[in-house]
């Protein structure tokens, strides 16, 4: 069964901000979109169904436009590509959603009157609890979905540090939130940049002073004697992963390729003892390597 809710007769563009998630899911959206080249970025939140142990995702943010009824659609637990997703924790490619042999055809209808074919989606896993899934959608047939698999599971990611982040934090105004992100990112971004310059200065005095500066932004002591090692690549992609970004954004922030990031990350793992990139960050902050 399809339900579909709408609160009035012109929904506006992207989902309510009104509610944590959506807030968070706004920009990620956007880069989604962008990044992959995809028709349409989307996300549902999981709610309750109509059984006890039962679940469903609402189809409330978007990016791009929406021709069909796709906008506020109730999806069924376990049908579809999004009930594939929450079911393997998993992130999924579909290269042709109508004719894929991988999920159940609920909501064919939906989706041939949005004009969509190729998909990737990824959940989103809060302390083990998944609270939505991440969509990018084109109205082609697209072959290769690796990088748009990655871009979405990245995103994912990176929406359930910042969910995370905000729940340990505790509740805070819209104002507050918005002047504690942007504190953060002008810290962030400040590290960042001085490690960059501090990579192009030949002097290796001033450029020793640039890395003791950015240490001290990082809150780390000069003199720290440090059970964590990383290479100076490894620390810059460490710095970009503490400001949230996704794989192929530190790849064009550092002029490097995908691979080379994703290698790095998967070093910053194992240094770092974590499971996740969200635990690589949380651990790296512990011992004062990064703000």
């Amino acid at each position: 069964m399809i339900v579909v809710t709408r609160d009035t007769g012109n929904p506006p563009k992207r989902g309510a901000t009104h509610d944590d998630l959506g807030r968070h899911l706004r920009r990620p959206l956007e880069r989604l979109r962008r990044h992959t080249g995809a028709s349409l970025a989307f996300a549902g939140r999981v709610v309750p169904g109509r059984g006890a142990d039962d679940h469903g995702i609402e189809l409330s943010y978007f990016d791009g436009d929406v021709v069909g009824p796709l906008r506020g659609a109730l999806l069924d637990a376990g049908h579809g590509l999004g009930g594939r997703v929450l079911t393997s924790r998993r992130a999924t490619a579909l290269h042709n959603y109508v004719e894929s042999p991988l999920i159940t055809h609920t909501y064919d209808a939906i989706i041939r009157a949005e004009k969509l074919r190729s998909f990737v989606a990824a959940p989103i896993i809060v302390g083990r609890k998944q609270i939505g899934v991440l969509y990018a959608a084109r109205r082609s047939r697209h072959d290769q979905l690796d990088a748009s698999l990655d871009a979405v599971a990245d995103e994912a990611r990176a929406v359930e540090q910042q969910l995370t982040v905000s729940e340990v934090l505790g509740m805070r105004t819209d104002e507050e939130e918005m002047e504690l992100a942007a504190w953060r990112t002008r810290v962030q971004d400040s590290y960042t940049k001085l490690r960059g310059l501090a990579d192009s200065v030949d002097d290796p005095s001033v450029r020793a002073q640039m890395l003791e500066i950015a240490a001290e932004l990082a809150g780390q002591a000069p003199d720290d004697d440090l059970a964590v090692h990383l290479t100076a690549r490894e620390q810059d992609v460490l710095g970009l992963l503490g400001a949230g970004l996704t794989n192929p954004a530190i790849a064009d922030r550092l002029g490097i390729g995908l691979h080379t990031v994703k290698g790095h990350v998967k070093s910053l793992l194992v240094k770092l003892d974590a499971s996740s990139r969200f635990e690589a960050v949380v651990n790296a902050r512990r011992v004062r390597l990064i703000p």
